[in-house]
């Protein structure tokens, strides 16, 4: 990693502001990345509990909180080419209890859910909309997979004009070689990669508690 880092000094050090109105974007935490039994278990337990203290303290400062889920109508007909490629999508068939959101994680009055059908958040779904009529800057991304839906969704947040910073603790893959592989690339070249503890301190810095 050092040679890397060494290859990368100097062509890649730039670093995005946090703005003055994030908000918290957490990209499918859902059952089918927790359950065992799941194709699509992680092993992300600890990511689920990094969310859940990041979300407590959203809320506690008057963050805006969004969570995503994949649904597709029976048979993937809205899931196009990527329904195709990846078979352990039917996990996200309506009705999957694999695609429901964690016990511990539920959506609130008041938070965002967006319904998705591709990798990243932004695609179909009408969210740059939705953040624009909120004057939100800035994304706290987090969620599964770092090297999947997590990436997609920070690069589209940059292409978008939203500064993007991934917390690397409530994130999580299946493997820890694509997951750190894809912080290092998108600290690089896309986002600010940040710890829960960082993350919290740059909500605290720019909103008062409710």
């Amino acid at each position: 990693m050092d040679d890397v880092k060494a290859n990368y000094a100097g062509a890649f050090d730039g670093h995005l502001a946090f703005g003055k109105r994030p908000a918290l974007l957490i990209v499918d935490v859902v059952m089918a990345y927790l359950e065992p039994a799941s194709s699509l278990y992680a092993g992300v337990e600890s990511a689920l509990a990094s969310n859940e203290r990041l979300v407590a303290g959203a809320r506690e400062r008057n963050i805006p909180v969004i969570f995503t889920h994949v649904e597709y109508e029976p048979g993937g007909a809205n899931g196009g080419l990527f329904y195709r490629k990846i078979p352990a999508l039917r996990a996200f068939d309506a009705g999957s209890p694999l695609g429901a959101f964690p016990p511990t994680l539920q959506p609130a009055e008041g938070d965002i859910v967006i319904s998705k059908q591709y990798a990243s958040a932004f695609f179909g779904t009408g969210l740059d909309r939705i953040l624009q009529d909120r004057a939100i800057d800035t994304l706290l991304i987090t969620g599964f997979s770092t090297s999947g839906c997590v990436r997609a969704t920070a690069l589209d947040a940059l292409q978008y004009g939203f500064a993007p910073f991934v917390v690397r603790d409530a994130c999580g893959d299946r493997h820890p070689a694509p997951h750190e592989a894809n912080l290092f690339d998108l600290q690089a070249k896309y986002a600010e990669v940040v710890s829960e503890a960082e993350a919290v301190a740059l909500m605290q810095s720019v909103a008062q508690p409710i």
